[in-house]
Formats: C-alpha cells, sequence, structure tokens
C-alpha cells in the first residue's frame, strides 16, 4: 500500500453524506473541466479562423490593387497595406513553400475574393515558439510596451504565410502573427459554477439524509436486537430500497424474537414440569432405608433438582424485563466483594462511576464471575477502569488457567470447568452461560485469557451508555 494511502483516506470523509458530497463536487469539477477545455479549444479556432480569414480578406484585396495599378505606385499600396502585425511584401519566390491542413478555410476565401482566372495560391499555418518572435518592425515606440506586455505569458503564437502569384509573375508574400486567447476567468464565468457546486451539495444532503437516517435506525435496531432487547418495528422511510431493506428487517426481527421466546417458554416449561416428577421421586428416596444405593439415587435427583432450577434460572436471565437504572458500578462492585468476606476477593481503588445498567442482572453474572475466580483460582483480583464510552471490569485470579481450546467453550450451557460431576466442585456448568448472556444484553462482551503470570482473567467491557 502507498504511504501516501493512509493519509488520503483520513481527508476523505468517513460518513456517507460527506462520501457523496465529495463525489459529485468531483463528478462536477471533472465535467465542468472537460466543457471548459472543449469550449477554450473552440473559441480558439474560432478566433484563429477568423484572424486567418481577415488576413485572407485583405491579401487578396491587394493582389487585385497590385494587379490594376502601375507598377511605380506597388511600394505606396504595400506601405498602406502594412501593419504591425501584418507585413506585406513583394518578392521573385514564395515564402509559403507547401499548403498547411488548417489552411483550407482560408484558400477558399481567397479564391472567391480573386475569382477567375484561378491563380496559383499557397498558404501555410505553423507554431512559433515565443522566444522567436520578434518585435515587428515599423511598430511605434509608444506601442512596444503594449506589444510586449500583450505577448507576455502567452503561449503558442500562431504565423500564417500566404503567397499569391501576381499578374506580372511575382509573388505577393504576406506574414501573420497571432495567439491563442489567455483563459478568461471572470466573475460572470465563474458564478454558475458556483451556483453548481451549490445546488449539487444541497443534493447530496438531502439524498444522504434520505438515505442515512433510515440505515442509521436499521443499524441501532439490529444493534439492539443482536442483545435481545425489545424494539418496536422501525418505520417505513427513505428510498424504495432502504424501505424493502427494513421491512425484511422487521419480518427478520419478528421470526427471531418468536422463536427466541417460545424456545425458552419451551424450556422453562419443561424445567418446571420436571420440579413434580423429581419431588415425588426424592420424597420417595427418604422413605427408603438409607443403604449406599439409596444415598447415590438421592445424590442424582439432587443433582437433577440442582439442574433443572439453575435451567429456570438461565431462561429467566433470557426472558428479563429489568428497566435500566444509573448505578455506581464502583459501589456494586465493593459490596460483590465484600459478599465473599476474608481476603478472598479485593477490590482496586476505584472513583465512583455511574452506569445506567440492569442492576439485579448485571449484580448475577458479576457475582458468577466472581464466584468462579474465588472457587477456582483461589482469590479474586477486581479492577474497575473507564475508557471513552466503555468501562472495563477485570477479574484475575491465581488458579492453573485453562487450555486455550476452553477460553471460549466454557461460556456454552452445561459445560463445566473441572471434570467432576458433583455439584460441590462443579456446579452445573451454567454460571458462565448466564453471565454472558446478561452482559451481551447490555451490550457488553466478556472473554476469559491466561495470565502471563499465571492464572485466568476474565475481563468484562460494558458502554456507557443505558443498554
Amino acid at each position: 500500500m502507498s504511504p501516501r494511502l493512509p493519509f488520503l483516506q483520513k481527508l476523505f470523509p468517513q460518513s456517507l453524506g460527506g462520501q457523496l458530497l465529495v463525489m459529485l463536487l468531483l463528478a462536477l469539477a471533472v465535467t465542468q473541466g472537460l466543457g471548459l477545455v472543449l469550449l477554450t479549444d473552440e473559441r480558439n479556432r474560432a478566433i484563429r479562423a477568423a484572424l486567418g480569414l481577415e488576413a485572407a480578406g485583405r491579401a487578396a484585396n491587394v493582389v487585385l490593387l497590385l494587379d490594376s495599378a502601375p507598377s511605380d505606385l506597388r511600394p505606396s499600396i504595400l506601405r498602406a497595406a502594412d501593419s504591425p502585425l501584418v507585413r506585406f511584401e513583394v518578392d521573385p519566390e514564395p515564402d509559403a513553400l507547401h499548403d498547411s491542413a488548417e489552411a483550407d478555410m482560408v484558400l477558399r476565401q481567397i479564391r472567391q475574393i480573386l475569382g477567375e482566372p484561378a491563380r496559383e495560391v499557397r498558404a501555410d499555418v505553423h507554431t512559433l515558439p515565443v522566444v522567436s518572435l520578434p518585435m515587428p518592425d515599423g511598430v511605434p515606440a509608444a506601442m512596444r510596451p503594449m506589444h510586449e506586455a500583450m505577448m507576455a505569458g502567452r503561449t503558442d503564437p500562431i504565423e500564417l504565410t500566404l503567397s499569391i502569384r501576381l499578374a506580372g509573375g511575382d509573388w505577393l508574400n504576406v506574414r501573420t502573427m497571432f495567439h491563442r486567447p489567455s483563459l478568461q476567468l471572470t466573475p460572470q464565468a465563474l458564478l454558475p459554477l458556483l451556483l453548481m457546486a451549490l445546488a449539487v451539495a444541497l443534493v447530496a444532503w438531502w439524498t444522504a439524509r434520505r438515505v442515512v437516517g433510515p440505515m442509521r435506525a436499521l443499524a441501532i435496531g439490529a444493534d439492539r436486537l443482536g442483545r435481545g432487547l425489545e424494539a418496536d418495528p422501525l418505520p417505513l422511510a427513505g428510498p424504495f430500497e432502504v424501505q424493502e431493506t427494513t421491512q425484511a428487517f422487521n419480518r427478520m426481527k419478528d421470526r427471531l424474537t418468536r422463536f427466541v421466546n417460545e424456545r425458552t417458554h419451551m424450556l422453562a416449561a419443561l424445567s418446571h414440569d420436571l420440579r413434580s416428577p423429581l419431588t415425588a421421586m426424592r420424597l420417595r428416596i427418604e422413605m427408603l432405608d438409607e443403604t449406599e444405593d439409596s444415598l447415590r439415587l438421592k445424590a442424582l435427583v439432587e443433582e437433577m433438582q440442582a439442574m433443572v432450577e439453575a435451567t429456570l434460572e438461565f431462561a429467566r436471565g433470557v426472558a428479563k424485563a429489568e428497566p435500566a437504572t444509573v448505578v455506581d458500578l464502583a459501589a456494586l462492585l465493593g459490596d460483590l466483594v465484600g459478599d465473599v468476606g476474608g481476603n478472598k476477593a479485593t477490590l482496586a481503588p476505584s472513583p465512583p462511576l455511574p452506569v445506567a445498567i440492569h442492576a439485579h442482572a448485571l449484580n448475577r453474572a458479576l457475582r458468577n464471575l466472581i464466584d468462579n475466580a474465588v472457587r477456582y483460582g483461589g482469590v479474586a483480583s477486581v479492577t474497575l477502569t473507564q475508557a471513552p464510552g466503555i468501562v472495563v471490569i477485570t477479574i484475575a485470579d491465581n488458579g492453573p488457567g485453562l487450555p486455550a481450546d476452553q477460553l471460549e467453550a466454557v461460556f456454552e450451557p452445561f459445560v463445566r470447568l473441572e471434570g467432576s460431576r458433583s455439584r460441590d466442585t462443579g456446579g452445573v456448568g451454567l454460571g458462565l452461560a448466564i453471565a454472558r448472556t446478561i452482559i451481551q444484553a447490555h451490550g457488553g462482551t466478556v472473554i476469559l485469557h491466561n495470565r502471563l503470570q499465571g492464572g485466568l482473567e476474565a475481563v468484562v467491557t460494558l458502554p456507557t451508555e443505558a443498554a
């Protein structure tokens, strides 16, 4: 990638409205520039043609005068025809040795004026460098500064050489010079360009507003849907294509919401219905004699009961409807650390940090993470930091950590951090799943990674805005 490319990317607007405006103005500048070049070229051609035809008419009329006048009057006629930029001379040989393609119109003009009988006429048009353009002879001293000022800054001087055979056999040689006119940029010429640029800017702003507004609402709706938040259907606005996209999103949201609600209700209903047979089984076990088999059966029933209760808790966490309130996150973490007691959990000093959260749900999620750190790592070191737009909660322990391939898998339901089936050591495997569900519902993230100095670290990121 070119080293200049990142710099250009920074200058280029990132918003749709800014990019649309820049592209339209760039297209306007290119088209108007090409139009100006073409218009200037046509103007130059027209002026050069006019100057060439004017010189051709003068030359033809001088030929008619020379043919009809006595020989002793020729010097007087040539002096009268001369001007500072057009010179007339009678010579035995022609100065124009060949005809130029640009001189066809000039030749037709001369032959039309001279009429019959046809005589030999030559016209040569060529470009001269500015340095080779001398001051014409005969220019008065008072006009020389004006002539030099006119020549300054001009490019591509054009020289037209005409050679017309006279009746006596001599040649009338005519030399004239002219230039392409300079570009005329006047306020009157720039006004239409400025008006067009203003019109393009207004059109770009209006178009971007019609497109960006619905697209921004669509992005917000998609973000809320991804966090499992309730939201009304998005209004249909903007161009037809954007309305189609919004309508498709509304249909997708309805289907996903219905699907999640049905599965959550089914999970809750199934877990609730399992309570009755499990309770009956537990009562029957209590009535049995206390043997090794009855004790094992009782432990299995209690484990199933715990799994049912945890499943109901998970379902309630998915289907929560708790309103967001502003809570001091530092105080909330302090209470959680204090509930653990002893030196098993510590909180680094942190100033008050009010954040809009679902207090009870987030309390449960953070408690699960701190309890896991204490259970598997011995201690939980909690820190709270703030960055632009987010807060970061770090919960570190001194345990053995986890294999790299399990750092994400442990967030799945019923996946436990240790291999035993004991509820006292491993729970039922829903704590981290509940924690991640609640944190994602706040628009945040939670990740696990192994610390270089040993132990596991859970990093929770939450937005400072209300979910």
